[in-house]
């Protein structure tokens, strides 16, 4: 089960994330997603677990729950919509 974990501090990080998880179950994968120019964190991230019982529980658990100073906002993890390319027409 993928996991969406939003208003993160931006001090946290991947173990950090993979701790809090860790209390509900086994965790595949935690990621803090980082802004690519500044390496900042976005304060997001996702969290990868195995078993959807336990994703199940994690989510009810966290979502609302305060993290090192923020409410986190937490569920399963939508697919990503696909965006056009953009515009590659020949001039």
């Amino acid at each position: 089960m993928d996991i969406y974990v939003g208003n993160l501090s931006y001090d946290t990080t991947d173990d950090d994330l993979q701790g809090l998880f860790q209390q509900y179950g086994s965790v595949v994968s935690a990621r803090v997603i980082v802004d690519k120019m500044s390496g900042r964190s976005r304060g997001f991230g996702f969290v990868e677990m195995p078993e959807q019982a336990e994703g199940e529980k994690a989510i009810e658990a966290t979502n609302g729950m305060e993290f090192q100073g923020r409410t986190l906002r937490v569920n399963e993890s939508q697919p990503r919509p696909s965006r056009p390319r953009g515009d590659r027409r020949p001039r």
